[in-house]
């Protein structure tokens, strides 16, 4: 996909990145001790790489992002699996909540939060897979010569 070109575009895209980031992460914080959590805020977060992805290109998406996004799906499933060991190392039932207090910043950590950052993961992962494939795919149609265009 070319670069849109248009200011209004590449400037809101490069302000509300963060912003939508920042938000996403509150959406999953806030989920795992009232509604909300990793599904949502993967939504929210891949809406801001999409937007983007829209102003600036597939390419400079990449490079801002680092990771393959389906590297993030495979770290996000990862993480929902590895959320179910402690209760087993306990011996609670499957998916049984563990919390664990950090005493130097007093944070409640728990086995619902890592496996919502799991669903985090995959849901970003998955639909920016999906949308950059779309872009890929545009792209290719616009290099291709069409017949009947002629």
């Amino acid at each position: 996909m070319v670069r849109s070109g248009t200011l209004i575009l590449n400037v809101a895209a490069r302000l509300l990145l963060p912003l939508q980031l920042l938000f996403s992460l509150f959406l999953l914080l806030r989920g795992h001790d009232e509604p909300g959590g990793g599904f949502i805020a993967g939504l929210v977060a891949a809406g801001g790489f999409a937007l983007y992805l829209f102003a600036y290109g597939r390419r400079a998406m990449h490079a801002m992002l680092k990771v393959s996004p389906r590297d993030l799906v495979g770290m996000g499933l990862l993480l929902g699996v590895v959320s179910t060991l402690p209760a087993w190392w306990h011996g609670d039932p499957f998916f049984t909540a563990q919390w664990w207090t950090i005493p130097v910043i007093d944070f409640k950590a728990s086995t619902p939060l890592i496996f919502d950052i799991g669903v985090y993961l995959v849901v970003l992962g998955s639909v920016l897979t999906a949308i950059t494939a779309l872009v890929k795919t545009d792209h290719e149609d616009d290099a291709r010569e069409v017949p009947w265009s002629r």
